[in-house]
């Protein structure tokens, strides 16, 4: 743990915790000083609030960004993992003096046993599985792991491919 943080025991007290609502209350964050914990959510860094979250706190090498789960080729928490300099956002460039780290553990995604276990407990086979999310190699071993396990037909489907249903 960082030693700022760690002298401040009280970041971890429940009566601590603050729940933000407002688009004016998640400003008003940015004006805090010393350390906190903000937790803010936006898939892979993408939109939201967490972009003036970064836009403020990246620049500042005192500055710990945890990014959960798997980050997308492409996106701005994938170029903050592969430590790119500094970031587009809300039309300027950011610097990235903050550190970046990845906690993989608290994604929320399911893995391809976990979907192919819940496809499993379909009652009846349907027609067709779209494979319609992911990386293109994790989509093929997905589109595969649903041929091979449960003997079922399964597309990866295209960019923008139309399917009449």
């Amino acid at each position: 743990m960082r030693p700022e943080i760690a002298a401040k025991p009280e970041l971890f007290d429940p009566a601590s915790v603050t729940e933000v609502r407002t688009v004016e209350e998640s400003i008003a964050l940015n004006a805090l000083a010393g350390p906190a914990i903000i937790i803010s959510a936006s898939g892979m860094a993408t939109g939201g609030r967490v972009l003036h979250h970064l836009a403020h706190r990246l620049p500042d090498p005192a500055n710990t960004v945890i990014l959960v789960g798997y980050q997308a080729d492409g996106t701005r928490g994938r170029r903050l993992l592969n430590g790119e300099p500094q970031l587009k956002m809300l039309g300027r460039y950011v610097p990235v003096k903050a550190e970046v780290v990845n906690v993989q553990a608290f994604s929320v995604h399911a893995d391809r046993a976990e979907l192919v276990g819940w496809l499993r407990t379909a009652p009846h086979p349907p027609k067709a599985v779209y494979v319609v999310h992911g990386d293109p190699l994790a989509a093929e071993a997905l589109r595969t792991a649903i041929v091979e396990e449960l003997g079922w037909n399964a597309i990866v489907a295209r960019h923008l491919q139309t399917v009449r249903l």
